[in-house]
C-alpha cells in the first residue's frame, strides 16, 4: 500500500477518489490546485501522484514538471483531453501512465497497482554503485562523492552525474542526457541541459572554467572521464 497524493480542482471527484483508495489500504493526501499540490508533495513525500491537467493557476503540466525536476515519482494524469498529441505531451514530461475521464474506481486502483510494480521493478534492477576516478553515486541512497567527501547536490544535478557515471568515458548524447536526467528538456532546448552541466562542474571540477571530469564532446554531448 502506498502514499497517494490525489491532485483535482474537482473536490468532489477527490473525495470520491479518496474514499475508494482508502479503503483499498492507501493512505491520500489531496490538493485542489497546482500550487497546493507543490507543497503537499514537498511536505508528504508521496509515492505516487494522481494529476489532473485541466486546473485554474498552475495546471497539470505543470505541476508535472517542477516534480520531474526533484524527483522520479510516479505520476498518472487525470484528465478529460484524451488526444493522442496531449497523451505524447504527458508521456515527453514523465508522466507513467495516462487515465481519461470519466474513469471507473476499480480501473484506477489497477492502474496505481501496475505503475507501483513497475517502479519497483525498475528501483530493484538499477546498477546502484557507479564509480568514476574520484567521484562514486550510489542511487539507491541518492549520494554521490569526490574524494570520499559528499557531494551537495540537488536532485537534478545527482541525475546527470548518475546518468554520465552509468556510462563512464563513454560519450552521452544530449538527447539522452535530457531524457535520463530531466525529461522535459526536451521540450526547452539544450540551453537548460547546458546551464545543469556549469552547475555540476563547479562541484566536481578543480577548475570549472577548465573541465577535466565533465568534458564537452562538440557537436554531441558529454563524457565523465576519470580526472
Amino acid at each position: 500500500m502506498a502514499k497517494i497524493l490525489a491532485v483535482d480542482d474537482d473536490k468532489t471527484l477527490l473525495r470520491f477518489v479518496g474514499d475508494y483508495l482508502e479503503g483499498e489500504g492507501h493512505q491520500v493526501v489531496q490538493a485542489d490546485r497546482g500550487t497546493k499540490a507543490l507543497k503537499e508533495f514537498f511536505r508528504e513525500r508521496p509515492e505516487l501522484i494522481l494529476l489532473d491537467v485541466m486546473m485554474p493557476g498552475m495546471d497539470g503540466w505543470e505541476v508535472c514538471a517542477r516534480v520531474r525536476e526533484m524527483a522520479e515519482t510516479p505520476i498518472i494524469m487525470l484528465t478529460a483531453k484524451s488526444s493522442e498529441a496531449d497523451k505524447l505531451r504527458g508521456f515527453r514530461l514523465g508522466v507513467d501512465d495516462y487515465l481519461a475521464k470519466p474513469f471507473s474506481l476499480a480501473e484506477l486502483a489497477a492502474r496505481i497497482k501496475a505503475v507501483l510494480a513497475r517502479a519497483s521493478t525498475s528501483a530493484t534492477e538499477e546498477l546502484q554503485l557507479h564509480s568514476v576516478g574520484a567521484i562514486a553515486v550510489d542511487t539507491r541512497r541518492m549520494e554521490a562523492t569526490l574524494n570520499g567527501q559528499p557531494l551537495a547536490l540537488t536532485p537534478t544535478e545527482f541525475r546527470l552525474l548518475a546518468a554520465l557515471a552509468s556510462r563512464p568515458g563513454e560519450a552521452v548524447s544530449q538527447q539522452d542526457l535530457t531524457a535520463a536526467v530531466w525529461r522535459n528538456l526536451q521540450e526547452e532546448g539544450g540551453s537548460a541541459l547546458r546551464r545543469y552541466v556549469w552547475f555540476l562542474r563547479q562541484k566536481i571540477e578543480t577548475d570549472p572554467e577548465k573541465p577535466h571530469r565533465l568534458v564537452t564532446v562538440r557537436g554531441y554531448g558529454y563524457r565523465l572521464e576519470e580526472g
